[in-house]
Formats: C-alpha cells, sequence, structure tokens
C-alpha cells in the first residue's frame, strides 16, 4: 500500500509538471513563424503584386503583398496557418489574380522577420489594420472576402464578426483552438490553459453573410468533424464541401477553383 501511495504522489508529480510545461510552452506549439522576410523584388512572384506597409493599432509595422482588383469587384484578404509565411502563399494568389479579383497577402507579427510575437489579441489587431488599409485605399467593407486557412480561420472569422464584409471563406476550420488540442493532447485540461482560444465555434452564428467551408475528408490535422459542425452553426446563405483525398496543407488546388465558382454564385458585389 505505501508502495501504491508513492507511485500515486508520483505520478501527479509528474501529471502537473507536464501541465507546467505545456501551459508555459503552449504558444511555441501554436505558432511556427518563419524568421525571415523575402522582398517582393526577389520573390518572383505574381507581378501585380505590391508590398505595402500597415501600422497596428498596438504600434507594430507589418508588410503585406496587394494586387488591386482589376475587373472584378472584390478584393480576398488572406490568412495563413501558423507554419506558414507570406512569400510561401504567394501561389494563392495567381488564380484571382489572373481573373480580375483584388488579393491581400496578410502576414502576422513574429512571422517573415516582422516584429512582435503572435498572440491571439495580437493577429486580431493585425487583421484589423490590414481591412482599415484596403478601406483608406478606397476598397469597402462589403467588397472583401475574407480567406482563412487554418490558423487564418480564426482571425477570418473574428474579422468578419467585427467587419460588414461580402463573404468568408474557410480552408481546414476549427471549432476552438482548446477543443483542437484536446484531439492533440486529450489528457491535458486545455479548455482551462489555453491562452489564445480562437473560439471560431462561439462566434460563427453571429456572422451574417455568405460562408464558404471546406475539409479535407483525410486532414491529419483538424478533425473534418469540427468543419462540418461549424457549418452547421453557421447562418444561411453556406456551403460546405468535403474535398476527397486531401489532406491539411494539400487542399488548396481543390478548394480555390471551387471557391472562385462560389463567390460568383454566392456573394453579391457592393
Amino acid at each position: 500500500m505505501r508502495v501504491f501511495k508513492i507511485f500515486v504522489v508520483f505520478a501527479i508529480v509528474v501529471y502537473l509538471l507536464f501541465l507546467a510545461i505545456f501551459f508555459v510552452t503552449q504558444r511555441r506549439l501554436l505558432y511556427y513563424p518563419n524568421h525571415s522576410y523575402v522582398p517582393l523584388s526577389e520573390a518572383h512572384v505574381n507581378r501585380p503584386l505590391q508590398e505595402i506597409p500597415v501600422r497596428t493599432s498596438d504600434g507594430i509595422d507589418l508588410r503585406a503583398w496587394y494586387a488591386p482588383a482589376t475587373t472584378k469587384s472584390f478584393t480576398i484578404v488572406f490568412f495563413h496557418g501558423n507554419a506558414d509565411y507570406l512569400y510561401a502563399t504567394a501561389p494563392v494568389a495567381d488564380p484571382y489574380v489572373a481573373l480580375g479579383y483584388g488579393v491581400l497577402l496578410t502576414e502576422y507579427r513574429g512571422y517573415s522577420g516582422l516584429p512582435g510575437s503572435p498572440t491571439e489579441i495580437g493577429l486580431y489587431n493585425d487583421g484589423r489594420a490590414y481591412l482599415r488599409e484596403l478601406m483608406r485605399r478606397g476598397v469597402s467593407s462589403k467588397s472583401i472576402i475574407l480567406f482563412g486557412h487554418s490558423l487564418g480561420s480564426g482571425v477570418a472569422v473574428q474579422m468578419a464578426e467585427e467587419f460588414q464584409v461580402g463573404g468568408l471563406m474557410l480552408l481546414a476550420p476549427y471549432l476552438s483552438i482548446p477543443k483542437l488540442a484536446r484531439t492533440i493532447f486529450p489528457f491535458f485540461p486545455s479548455s482551462y490553459l489555453a491562452l489564445d482560444r480562437f473560439d471560431n465555434e462561439e462566434k460563427i452564428g453571429r456572422i451574417h453573410t455568405a460562408v464558404l467551408i471546406a475539409n479535407g475528408d483525410r486532414d491529419e490535422v483538424v478533425p473534418s468533424s469540427q468543419g462540418t459542425r461549424l457549418f452547421a452553426l453557421a447562418n444561411q446563405p453556406k456551403e460546405f464541401h468535403s474535398l476527397l483525398g486531401r489532406g491539411h496543407n494539400d487542399a488548396f488546388d481543390q478548394f480555390i477553383p471551387m471557391s472562385i465558382d462560389w463567390i460568383a454564385r454566392a456573394c453579391v458585389p457592393n
């Protein structure tokens, strides 16, 4: 019995130690920033893209790549995933730009060599700064379509709640960071420990714009069931697609043509 008690105490101490490590390091597990910036002049990307400076309300100087709309009414604002970065996301712009849509490829604080450290509140400040910069340049909020992939879906959903935008596109979205963490770390009480929540499940019902949601049916990071649950909570008009044979990062080739068709059908030009 004494040995058993010692074992139980030891197990509890080890568990609490792991909880402490998880709490202290959770942002390192959530954000994987690239720390070098590739200048647009060296990036060999779509020629219409131009670098624009943006300053956030809390004084962080950011950069984005922007191609103004030519023949279409909408501008797509893209928020990337946790391990992506500005240069790597450049190909996302190509199909939209080719059709005359505007595209703004955003970058987060702490990524691509930009100042600051990523946090939920910080990324929301970044998103607001980008949208306000677009509006300052004459793009109305209703002419903006938000596009969030993975982590970026949390930023896109928050912006869709705050701004009257023309549409919301979510690829590989999750319900919330705590609920996503629960699938990866089932023995940790992530609902109580999470510093950054990105609670899409709680917000999606307050959004009133056209919504497109898609998940790869072989997504190894975000369970596709989280996307279907989010879709069930969203308001009409809404559309959901399960991308057959696609995982977490290889679904763009299916999603982008689908999104172009959806924009033409579901989004009303301002």
